[in-house]
């Protein structure tokens, strides 16, 4: 899935599920937001954008509905990943 990290302002990283076309924000205060339906051109808008939380602001927040953040290790499927289930190798 594609991920950006972000290093300044409110937003701290933005995960995108192409399959479900679902956003998760990941917050400063360590909150998630998720929204569906969000288009991929979209998740690359707020990624180049100069200030992502006010493309947020302007382009996101009230124009998609909001969902439930995805678990982290799974896919778009739900399905967890082998080194999830068993644990990773050192």
């Amino acid at each position: 899935m594609p991920t950006t990290t972000f290093n300044s302002g409110r937003i701290r990283k933005a995960v995108y599920d192409p399959a479900s076309q679902q956003l998760d924000l990941h917050w400063d205060s360590r909150t998630v937001l998720a929204y569906k339906h969000v288009p991929q051109e979209v998740y690359r808008r707020l990624c180049s954008a100069p200030n992502p939380t006010t493309y947020w602001e302007d382009r996101i927040a009230e124009e998609y509905p909001k969902g439930t953040p995805m678990s982290p290790g799974t896919g778009s499927d739900g399905v967890k990943k082998a080194g999830d289930l068993f644990g990773s190798a050192q």
